[in-house]
């Protein structure tokens, strides 16, 4: 007999369970406990950081320890994106240097929006992480929020929220130096 031999295809492994205590979901009272939040989330980061803010001049966006966590994810991981879009531009312009420099160094993958007229209504600032992970403050106004880990489906609506805003967006800052 001339020909392969086909056997029967072998049967995929069982997917891993997430590790013990996810999906979890805890309540954040006060900026430093949603700043901690933020760097556990960006902890997690594979393939897409989301940023909805006012103008991220709170919860340490401009920080040493968050840029360089930013900057590791976005050359540790091909093809990371790191999207942020605000209400304002101006924070970022003139308070946010290593900010700005992260922008500059990645600028291949990662974008400053602004948020259009149909979004300027939002108030709740969003960061979302792979889809799946996220911090969510109720309000600008407010110091309360929620850490959502390891559940997608909670994070869908967020997700969708997410896109909404993002899709009223204009270039906010740029990566690019222009005007030389």
């Amino acid at each position: 007999m001339i020909g392969t031999v086909m056997g029967s295809s072998p049967i995929p492994p069982e997917p891993i369970p997430p590790p013990p205590g996810l999906p979890r979901e805890a309540r954040l009272d006060g900026i430093v406990a949603l700043g901690h939040a933020q760097d556990e989330a960006i902890a997690l980061a594979r393939r897409h950081v989301k940023v909805f803010d006012i103008d991220l001049s709170w919860g340490g966006w401009n920080t040493v320890a968050r840029c360089e966590a930013l900057s590791s994810y976005l050359r540790r991981i091909p093809g990371a994106r790191f999207d942020i879009i605000v209400h304002d531009t101006r924070w970022i312009e003139s308070s946010g240097g290593r900010l700005t420099a992260l922008l500059l160094l990645h600028a291949h993958a990662m974008k400053v929006y602004r948020t259009g007229n149909a979004a300027r209504a939002a108030m709740d600032p969003l960061l979302i992480v792979d889809d799946t992970h996220y911090v969510h403050r109720y309000h600008i106004d407010g110091m309360a929020g929620t850490l959502s880990i390891g559940d997608p489906e909670r994070a869908k609506p967020l997700v969708d929220r997410f896109d909404e805003i993002w899709a009223t967006g204009e270039p906010g800052v740029t990566g690019t130096v222009l005007g030389l």
